[in-house]
């Protein structure tokens, strides 16, 4: 009964290691998800805001143009029927209603002008990882990254499993570096040679004119 006893204990305490290291790699996983997901949420809420931006000045631009076809549709039916006096007199109407619309493009204009400078002024995270990495002298790890971006910017929620997927999507775009000591991992920026892009090449064109 004893030799009984001791393999069913040692079955017992077998199972519980697996359920032990199961449960560790489902949690684990379980975070490599939910920073995946947030970091997505973080792209989507970013997009949208530029889809906004975008159609709003669609429509500044362009949304007059359906009413200028109805109006040329309008006024086609009416020279065939009406003799040669209206037809002089319709395109001075088109064009003060043209002038009056060119009026009213303006301010809607301006006005997504400001909501773009607005969006354009709000960075990504991916921009403000990009940019704290290039003005750090050592490696950072992801939690140095998020309390420092925190810091910069107390109205943002930045958490570190966000800024770590994001780091390692630089890294998979070779936009930063990944170094590993002993368990942690710190990152740094890639460099990249500048000077293609702070040299410009002259324009003797220009200097002619």
């Amino acid at each position: 009964m004893s030799e009984i006893q001791a393999s069913s204990t040692e079955l017992t305490s077998q199972y519980i290691t697996q359920i032990t290291g199961d449960l560790e790699l489902n949690t684990k996983e379980q975070e490599r998800i939910g920073a995946e997901v947030e970091a997505l949420q973080e792209q989507l809420r970013t997009l949208q805001h530029d889809h906004t931006v975008l159609v709003n000045m669609q429509q500044a631009l362009g949304g007059a143009s359906p009413a200028d076809e109805a109006d040329t549709k309008a006024t086609v039916p009416v020279p065939r029927q009406a003799p040669a006096e209206p037809k002089r007199r319709r395109p001075k109407k088109t064009a003060t209603a043209a002038a009056g619309k060119a009026a009213t493009k303006k301010p809607a204009a301006e006005a997504s002008s400001a909501k773009a400078s607005k969006a354009a002024g709000k960075p990504s995270l991916v921009d403000l990882i990009r940019n704290h990495l290039k003005q750090q002298n050592e490696p950072r790890s992801a939690a140095e990254i998020s309390s420092a971006l925190t810091q910069a910017h107390p109205d943002r929620t930045i958490k570190t499993t966000v800024v770590r997927t994001t780091v390692e999507g630089l890294v998979a775009r070779s936009h930063a570096h990944r170094t590993k000591q002993g368990s942690s991992v710190f990152y740094t920026a890639a460099t990249t040679p500048q000077s293609t892009e702070t040299e410009p090449e002259p324009q003797p064109e220009t200097a002619a004119g």
